[in-house]
Order: C-alpha cells, then sequence, then structure tokens
C-alpha cells in the first residue's frame, strides 16, 4: 500500500521533509479495525511530531491524526463495528497514521461517520471534536443538565477560528445553549468565522482580552478554554476568571505560566490532551468512541456543521506539505483536509 512518512525532522519545503513509500497492507487482529482511508485532515499536531523526531536516521514514521473509511476487516475481540460500516477517528499517536491507503485502529477510538456530510467534511471533525468535547466536559466540567444562566456564567474560547475553536462553539451551542460564548480571533474573516460558528462575542486579543472585555460589558468568565499562547494572555486570565473558575489548556506555553496567581480565587488548571487515553490504554478508552457517535449524532441532526476550512486535493507529498506549512502558520480558518490518493 502507499503511505507518506518521514525519517528525519526537517523544515517542510526540503524536499525529504515528507516522502512516498511502499509498506505492507496491514491485517486487523484483536480489537483492531482495518479501515482504507478515505480523506484525512492535517492538524498543529501533524508538524509538532514530524518536528521533534529524532535527528538520526529511523524506521520512517506515518503521521496522520484524523480520518474517515470504510471498515475492511475487523478483528476478532471487535464488536463495535461490522465489515463496510463508515467511520471517522483521530487515532493513536504511538501507531502509524492515516497518510496512508489503510490503517489499523482501536475500534473503542472510532466513532460511525455522520450520515449528512461527505467523507472530506467528515474528515475535518474527528480530532478537534474529541479535543473540545474533553476540554468541555471532562477537563471544564461544564454541566449539560445545569445550564448557565447569565452572562456572568460564560466561556471564553481563545483561537475561535481555528480547528478546536471553530468546533467548540458549535458543541457549546447544541448541548448548553444558555452560555455564553466569547472568542477571541484578530483578522476580520476569523472574526466572522467565529460568528458563523455561534459565538455571541468575538473580542481581538491583540488588543488584550481584559481590555476588550471592558468594551463588551462583561465582567468575568466561570471557563476558560485556551487554544494557543496560553503564555501571552495568562495574565488576563488570572483578571477575567471568576472566583472559583476554572481554566483547560491544550498548548505548550512558550514561557512558565505564573499559576500563584489563580490561588487567592481557588481557580483550578487543567490540561488536555486528546491522546491520553489512547498512549495510556485507560480503561475508560471507549468513551472516545461514544464522544464521536454523540457527535455524528448532532451532525445529522443538523446542530452542529463541518469545520473545512481547505480541501488541498488529493493525498499525496506535495498536497501534504501545502497543508503542513499552512498548520505550521497558525493563520489557517478552519480544518485542512485531503481525499483520496
Amino acid at each position: 500500500m502507499k503511505a507518506i512518512a518521514f525519517d528525519l525532522s526537517l523544515p517542510i519545503a526540503d524536499d525529504n521533509s515528507l516522502f512516498e513509500l511502499q509498506q505492507p497492507k496491514p491485517k486487523a487482529s484483536g480489537h483492531d479495525l482495518l479501515v482504507k482511508i478515505d480523506a484525512i485532515s492535517v492538524n498543529p499536531v501533524d508538524a509538532k511530531i514530524r518536528m521533534r523526531a529524532r535527528p538520526e536516521k529511523a524506521e520512517p514514521k506515518v503521521l496522520g491524526y484524523d480520518a474517515v473509511g470504510t471498515v475492511e476487516e475487523i478483528g476478532e475481540n471487535c464488536t463495535l463495528f461490522n465489515v463496510g460500516d463508515v467511520v471517522f477517528y483521530a487515532g493513536d499517536m504511538n501507531r502509524q497514521g492515516s497518510n496512508a491507503e489503510y490503517q489499523l485502529v482501536d475500534e473503542r477510538l472510532v466513532g460511525k461517520a455522520p450520515n449528512t456530510l461527505d467523507s472530506a467534511q467528515t474528515a475535518a471533525l474527528p480530532l478537534t471534536s474529541l479535543t473540545a468535547y474533553e476540554m468541555l466536559f471532562d477537563r471544564l466540567q461544564i454541566d449539560t443538565k445545569r445550564p448557565f444562566q447569565s452572562k456572568e456564567n460564560s466561556l471564553l474560547i481563545t483561537a475561535g477560528a481555528g480547528g478546536v475553536g471553530s468546533i467548540m462553539i458549535q458543541l457549546v451551542k447544541a448541548l448548553c445553549p444558555d452560555v455564553t460564548v466569547i472568542a477571541t480571533a484578530s483578522r476580520p474573516e476569523s472574526q466572522q468565522w467565529c460568528k458563523t460558528m455561534g459565538a455571541d462575542y468575538v473580542i481581538n486579543h491583540t488588543n488584550g482580552i481584559a481590555s476588550e472585555f471592558e468594551s463588551i460589558g462583561i465582567k468575568g468568565v466561570s471557563h476558560i478554554a485556551s487554544i494557543t499562547h496560553s503564555h501571552s494572555h495568562f495574565d488576563d486570565f488570572a483578571q477575567i476568571i471568576q472566583p472559583q473558575g476554572k481554566i483547560c489548556l491544550i498548548d505548550d506555553p512558550a514561557t512558565p505560566l505564573n499559576i500563584q496567581q489563580l490561588k487567592a480565587k481557588s481557580v483550578s488548571l487543567h490540561w488536555e490532551l486528546m491522546f491520553t487515553r489512547s498512549l495510556f490504554q485507560t480503561d475508560d478508552m471507549i468513551r472516545q468512541h461514544h464522544i464521536l457517535n454523540q457527535v455524528a449524532q448532532l451532525v445529522d441532526e443538523g446542530k452542529v456543521g463541518t469545520t473545512l476550512g481547505k480541501h488541498l486535493g488529493k493525498i499525496n507529498v506535495d498536497n501534504l506539505k501545502t497543508a503542513h506549512a499552512l498548520a505550521e502558520s497558525s493563520q489557517s480558518i478552519g480544518k485542512l483536509v485531503l481525499e483520496g490518493f
């Protein structure tokens, strides 16, 4: 089968940063599904992993943490899927990825794809949906059964026009419609995207988050989902977070955070890594299966839509390099998708 891999950490413009190779077609066993890949999307984590490999030659690594495809084989312990099912998932960073014609993936990390989207639209959803959902309900513990009732109980989402922010805005509005969502975005097109996704307010983080809050008349928030540049915004977070509020980060802050600022307000700080369950084979791995199925249901009910930003063509080396370059720029809106070999 065709696969696209890397074996050295090189700038994406380098001819050898990604390359095509032939690999044996895997065979499903245990809890694994063998999935024939139809479409993928590229996330910032793809570029981060590519640039963190050992500099010496190693076994080529196939990247890719978002996929939609058709189940071709099932392992002997599989109970959730059948051959022919169309599925979507974000996979496991310890295994070979989705930038290949076929991939093995543990069925407990997989959901049935929405019926109302095509493959490219679906490929935009899994990793960011899982990240956003886990941030909202596993880490920040927003309660869908006790929706917020006032602007004083609100959610701030930084980088609202990115992949995670785009789906998070929609999930909050679908599952907790009374939550007031404040998203940050700097460019006019990014701000409009956030409004289209359903944000109640869009502020420009380059002007300072705390000062922007004053301009919209909101004194503070009970929950903050910080997706990028947490180190730049952390002092503002400490200022606007309500007493006993919660902050969740997914990025890797460039400088240490002064978390002592949070003590007086008894604010809790959380981390989210979507791969934690698969990395450590946690007892609740199957939760990702249930989350993806719920996302698919919300899509089919018309409550959540795709966050596809750019369709970059077929899955090949040149198009993947373009996608990595865009992911590294932090300027893309929505998700970057490739489809077919």
